[in-house]
């Protein structure tokens, strides 16, 4: 007997924020928000490649299609230029890890955030 598989295509964004220092947003549509990653380098698109992402407040979901400047003595004060966007499959999720299939313009693949403590994760794409 075949079992069902139900398959959750949700959006996502990075945005790449020049702020006091440059970084990429990392923003997966999730629970109704975007759930948000700092993420210091540029986010990897060849397997293995870790990089530290420092979880932030969540972002409303309209945010996803931001582009602009946001003024001096705001938060975030600094250009957001949308790096890549487009959707992603939830394969599992606990509190620790989450693993997702990216379909983006930029990177694309089998992508992991594990939990490494506090706030702070590790994303990377896996080989197969």
């Amino acid at each position: 007997m075949k079992s069902h598989v139900k398959v959750i295509v949700l959006r996502f964004v990075i945005h790449k924020h020049q702020a006091r220092h440059l970084h990429w947003d990392f923003r997966l549509e999730m629970d109704g928000v975007l759930k948000s990653w700092a993420v210091p380098k540029e986010p990897p698109s060849i397997p293995n490649v870790k990089r530290l992402a420092i979880e932030v407040e969540d972002h409303p979901i309209d945010y996803i299609n931001f582009e602009g400047v946001i003024p001096e003595g705001e938060y975030g004060a600094g250009i957001v230029e949308i790096w890549d966007n487009g959707e992603y499959e939830l394969i599992e999720r606990n509190e620790n890890m989450i693993k997702f299939n990216l379909k983006g313009k930029r990177l694309s693949g089998s992508y992991r955030l594990i939990r490494m403590k506090g706030n702070q994760w590790l994303l990377f794409k896996v080989a197969f």
